[in-house]
């Protein structure tokens, strides 16, 4: 199984945050990467992963329930190897999706972070993927660019009112699906990580 972990030395055993990457890319894309180092510098246990069809090289992702069980063996192998007091699970696009179909059951998963949640497809505001979300009862961290074709920015806004205060939602103005504003591809990565550690420490 393809993952990895690490921390800076000021990390005291609390906190592991595991994130998923999206559809097209793996765990190791510049994406995935900022994040992973970011997040273990500000001292957290910092888990990024390949899911199977990934790690083989097919084009296309598994099926969610094989999609699910692999992110579920990787906290399985943190719990395991580092044995953190508490877990944030999430990922990008597809992978935040995955992880919020299993955070029911993740017994010490204490928060969920969407980096960039897919909740419909590119120009099917109709399909909503949504209605798994609302009986969830931890946390939620949505991080969205408003020029995300992937989550109408008004069909956000009513996911969130309806999620009420266990959902807090961190806009990135002018950043489309994976956060990038204008044609120059300046992102604002930094940004989401800050929404990240605030969000965590503000009394997670």
């Amino acid at each position: 199984m393809n993952w990895a972990a690490s921390s800076s030395d000021s990390w005291d055993g609390e906190t592991a945050i595991i994130l998923a990457h999206g559809a097209g890319h793996g765990m190791n894309s510049p994406f995935m990467t900022y994040f992973h180092q970011e997040l273990a510098r500000r001292g957290y246990l910092s888990v990024k992963f390949d899911f199977e069809y990934m790690e083989q090289k097919r084009g296309f992702p598994d099926p969610q329930p094989k999609l699910q069980a692999r992110y579920r063996g990787v906290i399985e192998g943190i719990r395991r190897a580092y044995a953190p007091r508490r877990i944030v699970i999430g990922g990008k696009s597809m992978g935040g999706r995955v992880a919020s179909y299993i955070a029911s059951d993740v017994e010490d998963a204490r928060g969920l972070v969407f980096l960039g949640y897919p909740l419909h497809p590119p120009g099917k505001p109709g399909q909503l993927r949504d209605e798994h979300l609302y009986p969830l009862q931890i946390p939620m961290l949505f991080i969205s660019g408003t020029k995300d074709t992937f989550a109408g920015r008004e069909l956000m806004g009513r996911v969130v009112m309806r999620l009420g205060d266990r959902a807090t939602m961190v806009w990135i103005e002018g950043g489309d699906h994976s956060f990038k504003k204008g044609r120059g591809g300046t992102d604002s990565l930094p940004e989401a990580a800050e929404a990240i550690d605030s969000w965590i420490r503000s009394g997670l």
